[in-house]
């Protein structure tokens, strides 16, 4: 009996030094692979100054990168979560008709986080800031993707005077139709799976797997930018602060418009584009269906903020349609851009029903 139970606590001292062995083994990689994520981002940075320049809004830097020339210029305003580098299909052609900006959100790609609530109308209040700061006085079409089009909405509440017209990219609704049945499981499941994208970024893991230095096919010329920001992990911070503001933005925006007659582009997806491969073993196709068609139906609506609104479909593009059919954001921004610079807007042609734009 007492040999049994001298091999069982030989076991359990055993079983307990291999623990702690394999947990500081743990931590030691853990702190190696963060150290080295760290380093290789600041290197990464370091290496890659951002085009444009840094501006001190309200004691914080934020980056402008502005390049064409003409007037009116068009303000990028990127989604949630991404940087001035979404742009890079669409910002040199437009920059050949007028000046052309694309901008770093508080907290994201070069601009540093500033204080206070993440919501739309500070949001709104920063980039009016930076504007004045960069010396742009004129009015500006503002052109905002996803949440950026919500933003872009409630900046021209905000500040109607400094607006000549809006682009909405497939953006985001204020008030959203009832949201299909597997949203809630949806949403549990992205927070669980945001917190593992969070650990992997910290961790290094996201590098060692190669997923910093992939670059999108036709942005090469901002391959150097986007690793210097991929896996910066504070940025994932400001996804959440911003994340978190969500249903204040909503309220903010449900209370803008109507614009009058301000000239309104909205550029939207393809009601029928497939399920996404990351989503192919989440959703039915009986739910993709119930949700694209609410998602049509949501940007539709979109039209009733102007009488000088105009709506085109993307075919064969998902919700980054300035990276899937960046040839229609181009062209269509282009028409409007000439629109405002030639057109009385108050005759302007009223034109409700959808144009279809075909793929390529």
């Amino acid at each position: 009996m007492e040999q049994r139970q001298s091999k069982g606590r030989r076991a359990l001292r055993i079983a307990r030094k291999t623990g702690i062995g394999i947990a500081t083994v743990l931590v030691i990689l853990g702190v190696t692979g963060a150290s080295w994520n760290f380093l290789a981002t600041r290197h990464d940075r370091k290496a890659n100054p951002p085009p444009g320049h840094i501006y001190d809004v309200n004691g914080h830097a934020m980056h402008l990168y502005c390049t064409g020339e003409g007037s009116p210029t068009v303000i990028l305003e990127s989604g949630r979560g991404d940087d001035f580098t979404v742009w890079g299909k669409v910002q040199p052609a437009l920059s050949r008709v007028t000046r052309t900006c694309s901008y770093d959100r508080a907290g994201f790609g070069w601009s540093d986080p500033q204080p206070g609530a993440r919501d739309g109308l500070h949001i709104a209040d920063q980039l009016h800031a930076l504007l004045i700061k960069a010396g742009i006085t004129t009015p500006v079409v503002l052109a905002g993707h996803s949440a950026g089009g919500l933003y872009a909405r409630i900046y021209a509440s905000k500040f109607p005077q400094g607006v000549a017209g809006l682009v909405l990219v497939d953006a985001s609704t204020p008030i959203p139709l009832p949201s299909p049945p597997f949203a809630s499981a949806m949403d549990e499941h992205s927070n669980a799976e945001f917190m593992f994208v969070k650990a992997t970024v910290a961790l290094g893991v996201a590098r060692l797997m190669g997923q910093c230095d992939a670059v999108p096919k036709g942005l090469e010329a901002y391959a150097g930018w986007i690793k210097g920001s991929a896996c910066d992990y504070p940025q994932l911070d400001e996804y959440v602060r911003e994340y978190r503001a969500t249903d204040d933005s909503h309220g903010q925006g449900a209370k803008t418009g109507p614009f009058g007659n301000l000239p309104i582009l909205v550029l939207s997806q393809d009601p029928k584009w497939a399920i996404p491969d990351f989503l192919s073993k989440r959703v039915t196709q009986k739910d993709w269906l119930w949700a694209s068609t609410a998602h049509d139906q949501e940007q539709a609506a979109y039209l009733q903020l102007s009488t000088n609104s105009r709506r085109v479909i993307a075919t064969g593009s998902g919700h980054y349609i300035q990276i899937e059919r960046p040839d229609v954001m181009i062209q269509e921004t282009t028409t409007l851009i000439r629109q405002i610079r030639s057109t009385n807007v108050s005759t302007a042609v009223i034109k409700r029903q959808p144009v279809v734009a075909d793929s390529k």
